[in-house]
């Protein structure tokens, strides 16, 4: 199966449009129908339905989908390991949660490159989900996740707790009831939490799934909400975020998981996972 025609189809896929497709990929209109019909050829199914209006998946293209993924990403992976430069013995891909690159994504990353200047680092960033496909196709060798589940031939490595803390712009605002308010959604043991804690608050007028997008929110507009300490202190630090020190903290747990396969291949792993088991988000 030709890599170029599957990576051709994610392009249409993810831009709606064959024209759109073309353009993304510097190539004329035709090529990207020539492509696609190579690639339906060779399946003997329509990927795609056709309208003026754009395109949309046949039922077989959203089989295909996931599968074009993987292979296309597989194939970026090999290219990448197989074309390492001068002076770089291998590769470490790693695979981070959003939510957890402040802190130990980040302390993990730093610890790779900055003792191992012999080892190339490739890092993504996707959701639990993501993460479990690509290492479960070998897309990535190590995750930070807050799942915990281990399949095959991986090996789960606890990291100490996330603490979620309610900060402000304003140092002396009200823990229940301040108009600012904007929930951040930490997944649903947090929604369980915050609902006793806060019954009577009513719903918040701004909702975000990001941290990252509440913080600069609050930073720019004003308001409190339960961030991640780790996110959270350099602000509280000069000055621009306050911690609201009677409000309840919450813990959510975080797991970073690896492949058995690469874990005995790097001898510098397990020391370093020896010091980010005593990593501190404070």
């Amino acid at each position: 199966m030709n890599i170029t025609a599957l990576q051709t189809f994610l392009a249409i896929v993810d831009t709606g449009s064959l024209v759109r497709a073309s353009q993304q990929m510097h190539v004329t209109q035709s090529t990207v129908t020539a492509r696609l019909k190579t690639l339906e050829d060779e399946i003997g199914q329509q990927l795609l339905n056709r309208q003026k209006s754009g395109t949309t998946l046949t039922p077989a293209g959203t089989k295909l989908l996931r599968y074009a993924r993987i292979m296309t990403g597989l194939w970026r992976q090999a290219l990448y390991e197989t074309s390492l430069p001068a002076g770089l013995a291998s590769v470490c891909t790693f695979g981070c949660d959003r939510e957890l690159w402040h802190g130990p994504g980040r302390a993990f990353f730093n610890g790779v490159t900055s003792g191992h200047p012999e080892m190339a680092v490739s890092v993504l960033q996707g959701s639990a989900r993501d993460l479990e496909e690509w290492l479960a196709t070998g897309m990535v060798d190590v995750i930070l996740t807050f799942d915990s589940v281990a399949r095959g031939s991986q090996t789960v490595f606890p990291l100490p707790p996330e603490e979620l803390v309610l900060y402000s712009d304003r140092p002396h605002t009200p823990i229940d009831g301040d108009p600012l308010y904007i929930f951040v959604d930490h997944g649903p043991e947090y929604r369980r939490q915050h609902a006793e804690t806060y019954y009577g608050a009513g719903i918040a007028r701004l909702n975000f799934d990001s941290s990252w997008w509440a913080l600069q929110t609050m930073l720019d507009r004003g308001g409190s909400a339960y961030l991640p300490r780790a996110l959270a202190e350099p602000y509280v630090a000069d000055g621009r975020l306050y911690e609201l020190d009677a409000a309840p903290v919450y813990t959510r747990k975080k797991n970073l998981i690896v492949t058995d396969a690469a874990a005995q291949s790097w001898t510098w792993f397990r020391p370093l996972m020896a010091n980010l088991s005593g990593f501190s988000s404070d």
